[in-house]
């Protein structure tokens, strides 16, 4: 399979910040929607693009908690990702507003945590991180602007688990770190398939790995996996020295969404703010590791038959699809 998921060489790297990225670009008059915009890697990318003069809207499932750590930062409203009929309301009010979108950064995610079933039945993470998403986009579709770029945030976390066909909910048994890693292929066979459909109308769409950071992300991560992993000490305070800051760790995706250097190009994963190179070697067992053990893209999350394989389900599961 030829890809394009090579490195451009664009000048930043796993240090950069979000404000570094965006050093000498005006967002004044852009529309960005950043989905977990108000906590951790999400609070750090609405600040840097509101900062860089953009109006970010922030949907919420805790939007009294959002508005508490925005203030005067970003719009909020209400949005649950794990309730479809939620996320149809919030598209139908921004609808009506009659503004355009030129970025969304698909953010907010939950990991790891114990098996939970939303709607039907589904499993939590991939309703949540992919579903939601998937539904929020397609519903937003008549607002997104031609030269509008849609972020979907992986993670490494998708070595751990390719898309499970044959399993999709875990029925035969629920592994919550192949959950998470389920979810998180997801999230990239979103943007691959989402490029594909969205090129034609000049809009298009990334995913991203943005680095190990410590934020309310691995709430659902007991202190005592947390040591085991060598990721904290005793009194919870990070000892690895592979963790970037929240700044750093917003870096990629708001270079995904805003670099000139990625004009014209689509459907690909990025890490420490450049296009990932091909994951080699075996597949190793799924669970949390040195992040040097995960490097690159799989070809499971890469893949353009098994991204428009996931649209379909997809659209099938939500009852919605802008391209049908």
């Amino acid at each position: 399979m030829t890809t394009a998921q090579h490195s451009i060489g664009s000048g930043f790297g796993a240090s950069t910040t979000a404000a570094e990225v965006l050093r000498g670009i005006d967002l004044t008059g852009k529309l960005a929607i950043v989905t977990g915009g108000y906590s951790g890697l999400g609070l750090e990318t609405t600040r840097a693009l509101a900062v860089a003069g953009a109006h970010v809207v922030v949907p919420a499932r805790r939007p009294d908690a959002a508005k508490a750590a925005l203030g005067d930062l970003a719009e909020v409203d209400e949005l649950d990702l794990g309730d479809l009929d939620s996320v149809r309301a919030f598209a139908e009010r921004f609808l009506a507003s009659g503004r355009r979108i030129d970025i969304v950064i698909g953010s907010a995610a939950i990991m790891a945590c114990p098996e939970t079933r939303v709607g039907p039945g589904w499993e939590a993470q991939f309703a949540t991180n992919h579903l939601g998403h998937f539904a929020l986009v397609n519903r937003l579709w008549p607002a997104i602007a031609p030269g509008a770029r849609v972020v979907s945030v992986s993670s490494r976390g998708h070595h751990f688990s390719g898309i499970r066909w044959d399993d999709l909910w875990f029925e035969r048994g629920y592994d919550k770190w192949q959950a998470y890693g389920q979810a998180k292929t997801a999230n990239a066979l979103f943007a691959v398939q989402l490029d594909k459909l969205g090129e034609p109308s000049g809009v298009r769409a990334f995913s991203v790995h943005p680095g190990s950071i410590l934020t309310p992300l691995q709430r659902h991560v007991p202190l005592e996996e947390q040591i085991a992993n060598g990721w904290v000490n005793e009194n919870g305070e990070p000892i690895a020295d592979w963790f970037k800051s929240p700044e750093q760790g917003a870096a990629t995706q708001v270079w995904a969404a805003t670099s000139p250097r990625l004009a014209g190009m689509g459907g690909v994963y990025c890490e420490d703010c450049d296009i990932a190179e091909p994951a080699s070697g075996d597949p190793l067992p799924s669970g949390p590791g040195r992040p040097a053990m995960f490097l690159g893209v799989r070809d499971w999350a890469s893949d353009p038959a098994q991204a428009e394989r996931l649209w379909t389900l997809s659209a099938e599961l939500t009852g919605v699809n802008a391209f049908a």
